[in-house]
């Protein structure tokens, strides 16, 4: 890999894993960047915070960090490291300092995913019925494969805060996906506000990184170039 071209490390959200990525990584890779995919445990912040500084160790720095969704409250706390020069958000939580996830949620209309979401033992997934409000823009094969794949979280997660948001001080980027039902587009248009995030919105359902993979790569190419 080039030492000349940022590293780019992945934090993945709720009900997924590294593979999420999946189209972005080789086409990454093929253009000079080292590339890991943390693979979050989604029980606790700390845990998934612990996961991405564990791949930052395993490439060169500097590095961008990415993450959906709930991967964007990851990389919000993990991203303060001296080794990350620069944050991208994919359809994602970016909290501020003390907010939790329930209450960012809290503060538009109810994504309408989480009418479909179920728990038991303290780990919540999706339901069958609700997966079209999570990938509707994917094939229904996709669709399927997402659902059958998901990996459940820990209730946990959604009450947990951070008290250095990375965004403060580091440069940041957001893609906005414009038909979003598990991270309200409302909700992701005010993120982006707050952070100061060089912003780009398309019409796209909540995984914008499998439905439309070149929006995604294009922003991150300019962070990497940036930086």
């Amino acid at each position: 890999m080039s030492p000349s071209k940022p590293s780019v490390v992945f934090a993945h959200g709720l009900w997924a894993d590294g593979s999420c990525y999946s189209k972005l990584i080789p086409v990454l890779q093929r253009e000079g960047h080292e590339v890991v995919s943390a693979q979050n445990s989604l029980d606790s912040l700390e845990g998934d915070v612990d996961a991405v500084r564990r791949a930052l160790a395993r490439v060169s720095a500097p590095a961008i960090l990415v993450g959906h969704s709930w991967g964007g409250f990851v990389i919000t706390a993990a991203g303060t490291d001296e080794r990350v020069a620069g944050l991208v958000y994919i359809a994602a939580l970016a909290p501020d300092a003390g907010e939790t996830a329930q209450e960012l949620i809290g503060r538009f209309d109810p994504p309408p995913l989480f009418a479909h979401l179920e728990e038991e033992d303290g780990r919540i997934w999706i339901a069958r019925d609700g997966i079209s409000d999570f990938c509707g823009d994917l094939s229904e094969a996709d669709q399927q494969l997402v659902w059958a794949t998901q990996t459940s979280a820990s209730s946990q997660v959604l009450g947990a805060s951070t008290d250095a948001p990375a965004w403060k001080s580091k440069p940041s980027w957001y893609v906005v996906a414009g038909q979003d039902h598990a991270v309200v587009p409302a909700h992701q248009r005010f993120a982006a506000d707050r952070m100061g995030a060089t912003t780009v919105e398309t019409d796209s359902a909540h995984v914008v990184m499998l439905s439309q993979p070149e929006v995604v790569l294009d922003v991150i190419r300019s962070a990497a170039a940036s930086v």
